[in-house]
């Protein structure tokens, strides 16, 4: 065994009992979580060297874990459980992770409500709604809301439904809302509506089909023709969509069908879902970490994250190879349901057609998506190589940062940082300044605050040898250190130095920045340039006059897109701050106080204290009478 000596005590009286194991790297980051039915012979399997001749991507785990800690658990399913959880929070990079593993997109029909509507959310809450997906990404989840509307009409507004509303607004006109809020539809009927809506998500077409039929005849037959009408468009919408629907199964029965396809290192899972026998659709996902991993361990990977996430876990999952864990994971499956669940391997040929089925899928998505991955890096390049032409940078700007100052009249001042590396955001990387012990709007010396704050994070975090890093983490000049000289973990947003620093603002702004970086002895290092809001001007040290990039260029779409994204990151920032200390929840909600009229009364009267005791007369000089009684009733 290869154990290091600062672990070997650790491992050798790690308990013989089931448990999680966390390994971290000098970063006190976690860096991987398993489980084990025994911890002391689990953890100590890694350090054999022979098992890292036909995983090399446990050889490098390895060499990074600087400590490791370990949690008990009664049972393997309790530490299936834990596992789960900590990988959740954790996301640690050597563990299987579905691709950007953030929360995916999910249909939400808020069933709890007098009179439900379809949502789209990233969280699932135990609020009463009834929940469908993950989906792959956004797109695909609002589309399948749009075509649902189309197919059931339900209400979009946020107004109390009575009924006796005068109009209903242009929704029910084009046929998209049923219009509950002019009593045009009961409630008994609109929640009907609804659950033919969650059917038909269920892959229950046939019922849906069957009782739109029914509604349709017994509204004709009782003259209601409009209302015949109406069934009958949805019977036809549905049909239309139902015909797409294959029959699978003879048997009826709710499965799902997952196979995947690697290729250099990457992989794609496609899982088709079938419901009540027809295949109702299929997503699939990229995933992080796979890389060097058996085909047992990509799928074992993929189950737990999955089925962790999933609204909706059927009775059967076919799977293409068995799994060591299959007992516990099926086990751990029917709790978080309310039925069995077994992973089944195929057995007849009906089986092994889907399976193939499936991983052509796998091959072709995975094939596709490789395609628009080396052409949207080839399309960025050359971008960037646009930018680097006609700022004349030494090299191609593969980070940028950006910092932008929000303020109102001084008030909860914020700078924001925001970082696109390759031409699109790191969005891990974002940072915000509260700004400090600056009197009034002055956005000079907040700019010059917050880009000290942020170079002096760099400096503190920079080792003994003098290293600079710099721009790509791959680059050869890129050395980070590992941690701070005290020993306090490093922010790794400030760890590398960009290849371009865009400031937004004019030529003041950029003489800050010249000025701080000076300080810093990094103006050789780091070029540097302003964007003017007003003709979208950019400007560079030392150089009169401005740099106009062209208005059809890539480059100039960059610029902008980067800019525009300071700017709402760091308003967002800045409004949670006014909220926080009271000023926009205050004067914001008071009816016929905008925008402008804050900032006047602001300006006169100075704060909301000042406002607030000011007479009405006073405040009439500013905004309407009825206004001024309405602030002052608000700020009693």
């Amino acid at each position: 065994m290869a154990i290091p000596d600062h672990l070997e005590p650790v491992v050798r009286t790690l308990p013989m009992m089931p448990g999680c194991y966390l390994y971290y790297d000098k970063n006190n980051t976690v860096i991987y979580v398993g489980k084990a039915i025994n911890l002391r012979n689990r953890v100590r399997s890694y350090f054999n060297p022979a098992g890292w001749v036909t995983s090399p991507k446990t050889g490098r785990l390895v060499e990074n874990i600087d400590r490791i800690e370990f949690v008990v658990r009664g049972s393997e399913l309790e530490a299936l459980i834990q596992e789960a959880e900590l990988i959740k929070k954790y996301k640690p990079r050597y563990n299987i992770l579905l691709k950007d593993d953030k929360r995916y997109p999910y249909l939400k029909v808020t069933w709890q409500d007098d009179f439900p509507t379809v949502m789209v959310t990233r969280r699932m809450d135990k609020d009463g709604a009834r929940y469908y997906g993950p989906y792959s990404s956004a797109k695909a989840v609002y589309e399948t809301r749009d075509a649902l509307r189309r197919m059931f009409p339900f209400l979009n507004c946020d107004r109390d439904i009575t009924g006796q509303d005068r109009r209903a607004c242009m929704y029910y006109d084009i046929k998209l809302c049923s219009g509950p809020c002019i009593g045009a539809i009961q409630r008994a009927e609109y929640r009907a509506t609804i659950q033919r809506l969650c059917d038909f998500l269920e892959g229950k077409s046939d019922l849906v089909i069957n009782d739109l039929t029914a509604r349709m005849g017994r509204a004709a037959d009782g003259f209601q023709y409009e209302r015949a009408a109406m069934y009958r468009d949805q019977l036809k919408a549905v049909q239309h969509v139902a015909q797409k629907q294959r029959i699978v199964n003879s048997n009826a029965i709710d499965q799902d069908v997952i196979a995947f396809a690697s290729n250099e290192g990457d992989t794609c899972v496609q899982i088709m879902f079938i419901r009540g026998g027809k295949l109702l659709g299929q997503e699939y996902f990229v995933l992080d970490g796979a890389e060097g991993e058996d085909e047992q361990t990509v799928l074992d990977g993929f189950l737990k994250r999955f089925y962790d996430e999933a609204a909706y876990i059927p009775p059967e999952v076919l799977i293409p190879r068995q799994v060591e864990e299959a007992m516990i994971i099926e086990n751990w499956l029917a709790n978080k349901t309310s039925h069995s669940v077994k992973l089944l391997l195929p057995k007849t040929d009906s089986d092994r057609g889907l399976l193939d089925l499936a991983r052509q899928n796998a091959v072709e998505t995975l094939t596709s998506l490789k395609a628009q991955w080396e052409e949207d890096s080839h399309r960025q390049e050359n971008t960037l190589k646009e930018l680097q032409d006609a700022l004349e940078l030494p090299k191609l700007p593969t980070r940028i940062e950006c910092f932008d100052i929000s303020n109102t009249l001084g008030t909860a001042m914020m700078a924001a940082m925001i970082v696109f590396v390759h031409g699109t955001s790191r969005k891990s990387d974002y940072r915000r300044f509260n700004i400090k012990d600056i009197e009034g709007p002055n956005d000079f010396e907040s700019m010059r605050q917050a880009l000290r704050r942020r170079f002096n994070r760099w400096k503190d975090g920079q080792g003994t040898d003098g290293g600079v890093a710099i721009g790509n983490d791959k680059s050869p000049l890129s050395r980070r250190p590992s941690s701070k000289p005290n020993g306090k973990k490093l922010d790794e947003s400030f760890a590398v130095l960009p290849d371009l620093l865009l400031i937004d603002g004019g030529k003041g702004q950029l003489g800050i920045a010249v000025e701080v970086l000076r300080e810093f002895d990094l103006l050789h290092i780091v070029p540097v340039c302003s964007l003017a809001k007003q003709n979208e001007e950019i400007f560079l040290p030392g150089k009169a006059s401005s740099i106009l990039l062209p208005r059809s260029a890539q480059s100039f779409f960059l610029v902008q897109r980067i800019r525009d994204e300071a700017h709402r990151f760091g308003l967002t920032g800045h409004r949670a701050q006014r909220q926080k200390i009271g000023m926009a929840s205050r004067l914001d909600s008071i009816k016929g106080v905008g925008p402008l009229r804050r900032r006047r009364l602001l300006v006169q009267f100075g704060s909301i204290e000042g406002i607030q005791s000011a007479s009405i007369e006073e405040l009439g000089h500013i905004v309407p009478h009825d206004v001024a009684q309405s602030i002052k009733d608000a700020l009693v």
